[in-house]
């Protein structure tokens, strides 16, 4: 296969100007005849004003003079460096299985020999996925709601209702991504081409064919919403099922193997066991009353590093000016990425950046404040927002395998204080004073849910707040004007990734046998697509392990 590389146009072209682009790479006469697709498109701003897209190409067919080429030939014809060979992976799931549910033949399983899926976020979701195209016949618990429930619980929290427990923006089908900007780059190496089926899949399922090729493709938690319901009612048409409100808490053990789960109805308190062999633990960063138990059960974890620090918003305007300078060009809305080493060697770097898009509150437990961001697909909200967070690491809360989660927990409990139940917000210049703001300039929050002044110096740990207050101007010399002072900072921003990792082997499996830790609550992923990445990585095990049972 060929790929063209540097094909450069102007914002305004036209699908017509990129065809003729891509004849001319090739030297193509009027006459000849090619077909191709888009491998990757991205921005090039770095000569402000001068704008470029610029394309890398997939040649799929090549015909000159009424003849076809082969890769070899068309090389030679075209005479041109920027068209390169390539062997893009083809994903191969470990055991067969069907593109729909019309042709899955399911297999014959007692109900202990079905796979088990613990929580229903970007991992569990891909696990469930593959194992029913399988014919696996998967079993999802997720502890929280269905989608349209699930929205319904956070806009009512948002707008000043009672926070639900169970069904927040941690807790629900499609996991903590769901109320997120849906971004699907990663930065983990890709050699068996598992991100390319994630995003294939998410584009069979109602995702923008854009995400294929664009250089950061996001879907936005409105558009993400409808796809996560898709992908959960072709599992149910493959023999799978999906059970909202249910709660694993506990697994029962016999001879370092499962046995058996037990799980609750969130909504009616009921409890019942089920029989099972093999559980894909997918529960996502936030459930710590897992953790907690299963530390007690002796299911070997380790404390790791993550990272705090806070939201910062900024006109969207503002960043859009600096990536692209004073164009009239409509390009996308641009994000950003900073990274800053302190004076005392402390890494500060933003995170889950979300362009046009809103801070929200995304607690889960009652008498604490956490935030995020989230980005419609539109991306037209006002202010930018970001996460400037600072690594801690196990040295900084103790050491203890939950000692990350009791270190998140106290931050949280401190927002809590500072906005007297709301979130905490804090103009940049009045948290370098170390003093409460009075009022906004040119940055009104755009935030879901309820705020209020506070000190946020107050919430983060000494070490924490002079990183950030040290780290701004130090981003500002590749932004110029990051550090405005009515820039506006949200807190606490805790629940960047998981503070524990479930400890597995190269199986993937705890050392109780059948218990697979997965996705990014146990430690394995840092995103929506490394989660999901994970959770493929999962399912082929467990399928695999099935298919050698003689089950399958």
């Amino acid at each position: 296969m060929l790929r063209i590389n540097q094909i450069k146009l102007k914002p305004n072209h036209t699908g017509k100007e990129l065809e003729h682009a891509v004849h001319k790479a090739l030297r193509l006469g009027k006459q000849d005849y090619c077909t191709y697709e888009i491998a990757k498109r991205s921005i090039d701003a770095r000569h402000k004003p001068d704008l470029y897209y610029v394309y890398s190409i997939t040649v799929k067919d090549v015909q000159v003079s009424g003849k076809h080429l082969s890769d070899a030939q068309i090389k030679k014809h075209a005479k041109n460096k920027d068209i390169i060979e390539v062997s893009p992976k083809k994903y191969e799931f470990s055991v067969p299985i069907s593109e729909d549910a019309s042709g899955v033949t399911t297999r014959n399983l007692k109900l202990e020999e079905r796979p088990v899926i613990i929580g229903f976020g970007p991992a569990g979701m891909f696990a469930a996925l593959k194992l029913a195209e399988a014919g696996l016949c998967p079993i999802v618990y997720e502890r929280g709601a269905s989608m349209q429930e699930r929205k319904q619980d956070v806009e009512r929290f948002w707008q000043g209702g009672k926070l639900n427990t169970e069904s927040n923006v941690q807790f629900g089908e499609g996991g903590a991504g769901t109320f997120s900007d849906g971004k699907l780059n990663s930065v983990i190496k890709d050699p068996s081409g598992r991100i390319g089926e994630v995003l294939r899949t998410f584009v069979r399922f109602g995702a923008d064919a854009s995400i294929l090729y664009v250089n950061k493709p996001h879907i936005g938690t409105d558009v993400l919403a409808y796809v996560v319901e898709n992908i959960r009612k072709h599992i149910e048409a493959c023999g799978g099922e999906v059970h909202f409100h249910s709660r694993l808490d506990d697994i029962t053990f016999e001879n370092k193997s499962v046995k058996q789960i037990t799980v609750t109805n969130t909504q009616t308190g009921e409890r019942f066991m089920q029989a099972c062999k093999n559980i894909c633990l997918s529960i996502g960063h936030s459930a710590r009353d897992t953790f907690a138990w299963l530390n007690e059960l002796g299911v070997p974890m380790q404390a790791k590093p993550f990272a705090v620090g806070l939201r910062v918003e900024h006109p969207q305007e503002f960043i859009n000016q600096n990536a692209y300078g004073d164009t009239t060009y409509q390009l996308p809305t641009a994000d950003y990425k900073v990274t800053y080493q302190t004076s005392k060697g402390r890494g500060v770097y933003s995170f889950c950046m979300c362009p046009g898009g809103y801070v929200v509150n995304a607690s889960s437990e009652e008498g604490q404040i956490a935030v995020n961001g989230m980005s419609y697909s539109g991306r037209n909200g006002k202010n930018a927002n970001s996460a400037i967070i600072v690594t801690v690491s196990p040295e900084d809360f103790g050491g203890e395998v939950l000692g990350g989660v009791a270190f998140q927990r106290k931050l949280e409990r401190l927002a809590y204080e500072q906005g007297k139940g709301n979130v905490p917000v804090q103009l940049l210049a009045d948290f370098r004073q170390n003093r409460l703001s009075t009022g906004f300039g040119r940055v009104e929050p755009c935030i879901k849910g309820a705020y209020t002044f506070g000190n946020l110096n107050k919430v983060l740990p000494q070490m924490v707040s002079e990183a950030i207050a040290e780290a701004m101007p130090g981003f500002a010399r590749y932004i110029k004007g990051f550090d405005m002072e009515d820039a506006v900072f949200a807190g606490v921003e805790s629940r960047t990734s998981s503070p524990v990792r479930i400890v597995r082997n190269e199986l993937l499996e705890s050392e109780y046998a059948g218990l697979f830790p997965c996705g990014e609550g146990a430690g394995y992923a840092g995103g929506i697509t490394s989660a999901a990445v994970d959770g493929l990585k999962v399912a082929e095990k467990m399928a695999q392990k099935q298919w050698n049972y003689g089950n399958a």
